[in-house]
């Protein structure tokens, strides 16, 4: 359905610098204008840093034109100086082929569903064979050494002390003629990033006036942080990827539960799809009542379901219903160790539960739910002790390979929260 894209974007808080608003709207007033964002592929998944762009893309298809996103195989071996302190690490090039792979699997993923034509284009097609000397003489000789030099990205790396390599300095000339190469093949006139690619942005808005007479246009939207300034996506255990191999559904969905409420609202805004008034009505229950996490639980379903699917959810939902307190029952030791990552966990040999099996005040004593066996009988016979979320009542029980909730792990609880893990090895 077409629709003012640029005052969408601007009723979202989703733009922060842009080139012309009424040459942008002309350009866009035509259905089918493809507009493209860059994702460089420094590792194997996307992160939830990279969702303003990917959801900038999905709103540029529900506008009623065609999403572009360019996977960097070419700038990716080199890396962007953008926001950056020091120079990245580079890549082999196995490493990069394998990132290149997960980053379009993502972007397919997450964009698909949108019903619109999806260009997904890697610029080391048109990189790849071109030469040195050709290059500066076809693109360099076109970018004045002190436009680049006044860049802010650039700037900011110069004035620290381990400066700026030439490989990451010629970063902003690959970018540039990425945004001319795109132009030229698809018409694609606009170009969508993250505040800190304004520079690279700018730089191949003016080659293309350079080389082609030709107008492009850029915006940039505000980097995802949270209300103290601090990059958002980011936790004590590392990134929040949008890989389920590197963080599993159920942490997805639980960073976004956990969302202070001076973030929620913005989240709110520019991550998800939700009507504008669906989301003053939730901004007014989060003011009224914050305690019930209104906003927190609506992101985390939509943004679960936007990188993970309905499946993804699902089981995001089961694993946080378990921690409150349902019965565990079908899920595997990889789930719970996953789920239960910050309860002490206990080793026993799995020989244990053969025969009579281990008993279970002995367990709750080992892992550490009870002090003493004389606590622990007094816990069980109160009605306290819980085995995979299941009231065990009887305080001569034992456990036995029955009593698994996985391959080799079972769960007890004491109380409403006290959780500790057992595994049995060997």
């Amino acid at each position: 359905m077409q629709s003012d894209l640029l005052s969408d974007f601007e009723a979202r808080g989703l733009v922060q610098q842009s080139t012309d608003g009424q040459a942008l709207r002309e350009w866009l007033a035509t259905p089918g204008r493809r507009v493209y964002a860059g994702f460089d592929p420094t590792a194997d998944s996307l992160h939830v840093g990279h969702l303003v762009a990917l959801v900038l893309l999905r709103r540029v298809a529900r506008a009623g034109h065609e999403p572009v996103a360019l996977v960097g195989g070419a700038t990716g071996m080199i890396g962007d100086p953008s926001g950056r302190s020091e120079e990245r690490n580079l890549l082999s090039p196995d490493e990069l082929a394998a990132n290149i792979a997960g980053v379009e699997r993502q972007i397919r993923a997450v964009l698909s569903s949108t019903a619109a034509r999806v260009h997904v284009v890697n610029n080391a097609d048109w990189m790849r064979g071109v030469g040195y000397l050709e290059f500066l003489r076809d693109v360099g000789k076109h970018v004045p050494l002190s436009q680049m030099l006044g860049k802010d990205s650039v700037k900011s790396r110069l004035e620290r002390d381990g400066g700026l390599s030439y490989t990451e300095f010629s970063y902003m000339l690959l970018q540039a003629w990425d945004f001319v190469h795109l132009s030229d093949a698809l018409d694609c006139r606009v170009q969508i990033g993250g505040s800190d690619q304004w520079g690279n942005i700018t730089a191949g808005i003016e080659l293309g006036r350079r080389l082609r007479g030709r107008d492009l246009h850029g915006i940039t939207c505000p980097l995802l942080t949270k209300a103290d300034g601090t990059k958002m996506g980011k936790t004590a255990s590392g990134a929040i990827w949008l890989d389920p191999k590197r963080t599993s559904p159920y942490r997805f969905y639980q960073y976004w539960i956990n969302l202070d409420d001076d973030d929620a609202g913005r989240c709110l805004l520019r991550l998800t799809e939700l009507p504008l008034e669906e989301i003053r009505e939730l901004d007014a229950k989060r003011a009224s009542n914050p305690a019930a996490r209104d906003t927190q639980k609506r992101i985390a379903e939509e943004l679960t379901r936007l990188v993970h699917g309905d499946a993804g959810l699902a089981a995001a939902r089961q694993a946080t219903e378990i921690f409150f307190g349902a019965e565990i029952v079908s899920l595997d030791d990889d789930a719970l160790a996953e789920i239960f990552a910050d309860v002490p966990s206990s080793e026993f040999p799995r020989s244990v539960l053969e025969g009579d099996g281990l008993p279970l005040v002995e367990a709750l004593k080992a892992t550490g739910l009870a002090q003493s066996g004389g606590a622990a009988r007094r816990t069980i016979e109160q009605g306290g002790a819980y085995v995979n979320n299941r009231r065990v009542a009887d305080a001569a029980h034992r456990l036995t390979p029955r009593d698994l909730a996985g391959a080799a792990t079972l769960v007890l609880r004491t109380g409403k929260k006290s959780y500790a893990l057992a595994r049995f090895t060997g």
